[in-house]
């Protein structure tokens, strides 16, 4: 093998793009195999007259939009804080609740709007940059663990959501407010594909253009050692939180826009699993420290690629956790540092080998 091959494919292998890349392969084989027409997007005519993309590409990208959303916000705090933020599920609750009280006022069903959809939105990103900085004081100040300072908000959350909803499912008056969860007219491709992009977008920005990444990292790693460079490690951990927020908020707007309601207890029910799965499977260490924003966004719709294909091959959704605990046990294993050592011996073992017959 050349030189040159050899070291591309050993850079690779060690690389945290690894797993995620191979899951995407193995799904995207699997479901060619099972359905040759899986790439297949036709433009059909909706019920309100207007053009829409169908296919399961687009119905994995599309429904696969808040998960990629809060996989950037969760990298990022288990990358700053060494822990998960297992409260998105229920402040994704509270969120969609203050925009739907605002929209709504005082009604439960009214005919117009009480408040435009940017104030409604910035009033539950208010809301939720509140408890994110909540969460961020608890595990930055106080030192608890970050799943523990979290499951505060995660037990208490969509009691709060029914409280701000005053106990009643609210609706949104028009379909105005359903644009941002399902297609704006004219436009065939569905608007959350379109936020989501837009959030990439905006987290890359900040990152190329701040120290965000590398200071978020440097906490992660050595929190003595940042303190001693100058870091502020509680404010670093803090911003994270409050980024996630921001994240769960945007969530809660789509998640309520899709259906024009609200319902408390199912809403972005089990999504804070999906998101922490999302960073294991992007290469990311639990533990904090390096991250990569690519791979945990890649891992959010490997998530939803592997749900549709369950559900394409007639699991129930009753089984479909179980399935989900089978990859995280075989994502858990590969990553484990003990294998990538073997490997890495066999490695180093097979070229050794290869340069004293040459």
């Amino acid at each position: 093998m050349p030189k040159s091959i050899k070291t591309l494919l050993s850079g690779f292998a060690r690389s945290p793009l690894l797993i995620p890349f191979s899951m995407l392969a193995v799904l995207i084989v699997f479901n060619l195999i099972m359905d040759p027409a899986f790439f297949r997007i036709t433009v059909v005519t909706n019920n309100a007259g207007y053009p829409s993309m169908q296919g399961r590409i687009v119905a994995i990208l599309n429904n696969g939009s808040e998960l990629a959303i809060l996989a950037i916000g969760m990298t990022l705090v288990t990358a700053a804080s060494g822990g998960q933020d297992i409260s998105v599920g229920a402040a994704a609750s509270i969120a969609g609740a203050v925009i739907l009280r605002v929209v709504c006022g005082d009604e439960t069903a009214p005919t117009a709007l009480h408040a435009s959809i940017i104030a409604a939105v910035l009033a539950s990103i208010g809301v939720a940059m509140c408890f994110g900085a909540f969460n961020g004081v608890l595990v930055s100040v106080f030192k608890i663990q970050p799943m523990v300072a979290t499951l505060i908000l995660f037990t208490a959350g969509r009691q709060i959501a029914y409280w701000i909803g005053g106990g009643k499912i609210l609706n949104a008056p028009g379909d105005v407010f359903k644009y941002f969860g399902n297609n704006i007219p004219g436009i065939a491709i569905p608007t959350p594909i379109f936020i989501t992009l837009a959030c990439i977008v905006v987290i890359a920005l900040v990152l190329k253009f701040t120290n965000l990444g590398l200071y978020s990292q440097t906490v992660g790693i050595n929190v003595k050692s940042a303190r001693l460079n100058g870091l502020n490690p509680v404010w670093i951990k803090t911003l994270t939180y409050i980024i996630m927020s921001v994240c769960v908020a945007i969530v809660g707007f789509i998640k309520v826009s899709r259906t024009g309601n609200i319902n408390y207890d199912t809403l972005a029910k089990d999504i804070e699993m999906d998101a922490i799965l999302a960073v294991a499977i992007g290469g990311n260490a639990l533990s904090g420290g390096k991250f990569n924003l690519t791979g945990s966004i890649i891992g959010a719709y490997i998530i939803q690629f592997l749900t549709n294909t369950l559900y394409a091959t007639n699991v129930s959704s009753d089984s479909l956790k179980a399935y989900k605990a089978i990859v995280i046990i075989v994502i858990v294993v590969i990553g484990s540092p003990v294998l990538k050592e073997y490997a890495d011996r066999l490695f180093r073992r097979g070229g050794a080998a290869q340069g004293v017959r040459s």
